[in-house]
């Protein structure tokens, strides 16, 4: 009995930590620029939802809804309504996309808008021009068109990239070169 008891005990346990551990502190940047910081909950896989409970009250704001937000320690930008992991961040980003909120509905006031989210899907690469504002798909299909247009005029960024055909995610070390020469 005190064994079935024990197990019992220890299985609760397990459960609440587990319920606890699901909510990490964390920062959401709002579409008007407002900061807010409390415990998220990371919904961003699952349906490009992150939950973030500040003074008792919890609330849940999707990517469209957001420019920014560091949960579990992970810094993402929102997009087009999707979530993406800042691989590298400067002129040029290096992103990996963290969720898929294609065919995701959201209000406009009563009217239900449709998003098309972007393209690809969560796990792939892509790039973030912060001067033209500009998302790009980045795949071995494409990186010898992607190098011409983000990289022109840096030959150790361009060699550096070419380097990436067969490992799309060594495209970092040509992003942070061409980042570190256009400071």
């Amino acid at each position: 009995m005190k064994i079935v008891r024990l197990l019992s005990l220890a299985f609760i346990a397990t459960f609440m930590f587990s319920a606890v551990s699901a909510q990490s502190s964390g920062t959401l940047v709002l579409a008007d620029g407002t900061t807010l910081t409390g415990s998220i909950k990371n919904n961003i896989s699952r349906n490009a939802s992150v939950q973030i409970q500040t003074d008792g009250k919890k609330k849940t704001y999707t990517a469209a809804q957001l420019t920014s937000a560091q949960v579990e320690g992970v810094n993402y930008r929102c997009i087009s309504g999707d979530f993406f992991k800042v691989i590298c961040t400067g002129n040029l980003c290096f992103l990996q996309k963290a969720s898929d909120a294609s065919g995701t509905i959201t209000y406009n006031g009563t009217e239900a808008v449709v998003n098309n989210g972007t393209d690809g899907k969560p796990g792939d690469y892509f790039l973030f021009n912060t001067t033209k504002n500009n998302l790009q798909l980045v795949s071995a299909k494409n990186l010898e068109e992607v190098i011409q247009q983000n990289f022109s005029g840096n030959a150790a960024a361009i060699e550096k990239a070419r380097t990436a055909a067969a490992d799309i995610s060594q495209l970092k070390e040509a992003v942070t070169i061409f980042n570190n020469d256009s400071k």
